[in-house]
């Protein structure tokens, strides 16, 4: 298997069904109380890309995507309109938006993430596959130049800096991201007679492991 650096068409997954997972094992007690774990450290997401299908030229879209990506075998780029920036919904990136990291004078490579907050609470996902071109670092507030004062890896997400920041200093990033996805099924059943009736194919997609 192989992961295809190419984006599911975004005019499909616009209307697609989905979000997070995550998985808890939860062992209730002889006396009534409950157990709960996790062993997944981050969530995992699962798409129906079906429900975003319009047109008949949608589904066209669809099938030469699915065939090019041998149904489950190849993995490839999804963007989750819901959520797919290292910033709130209805605002625009900036170089602040998320630590990334601490200077020590040593370090030069850094992975984006992108942290979720909710009371007292953080969650602090790894994003792999930033989209090329949207990655805008700072250091210490202070915005960086790509290409002279750092470069980035859009196919695994790390920021390389051409001399490592100064000990103590934030290193921040915004971007723009996809998530790594495969087909969860190895066919796709629509008709055209089915389709114009409203009945849309379910089309599983689910987030993978890199």
């Amino acid at each position: 298997m192989a992961f295809h650096e190419i984006r599911f068409p975004a005019n499909i997954s616009f209307g697609s069904l989905g979000g997070p997972e995550r998985l808890t094992e939860i062992v209730t007690l002889a006396n009534g109380f409950e157990e709960r774990n996790t062993p997944w450290a981050h969530s995992r997401r699962r798409y129906d890309a079906g429900f975003g299908l319009r047109s008949l030229a949608d589904v066209d879209q669809l099938l030469a995507f699915f065939e090019a990506r041998r149904g489950q075998l190849h993995a490839f780029r999804w963007k989750d309109w819901s959520d797919y920036k290292s910033c709130a919904s209805a605002e625009r990136p900036s170089p602040t938006d998320q630590r990334i990291g601490t200077g020590d004078g040593v370090t030069r490579r850094f992975q984006l993430t992108k942290t979720y907050l909710s009371g007292d609470e953080t969650y602090t996902r790894p994003i792999a596959k930033p989209v090329a071109g949207t990655v805008i670092v700072a250091v210490a507030t202070d915005p960086q130049a790509e290409g002279t004062d750092f470069s980035v890896d859009a196919t695994t997400g790390t920021v390389t800096f051409t001399v490592a920041p100064d000990i103590g200093t934030a290193v921040t990033a915004g971007f723009e991201f996809d998530v790594p996805v495969r087909f969860d099924a190895d066919r796709v059943q629509t008709s055209v007679a089915a389709f114009n009736a409203g009945d849309l194919p379910n089309v599983p997609v689910i987030e993978v492991r890199l």
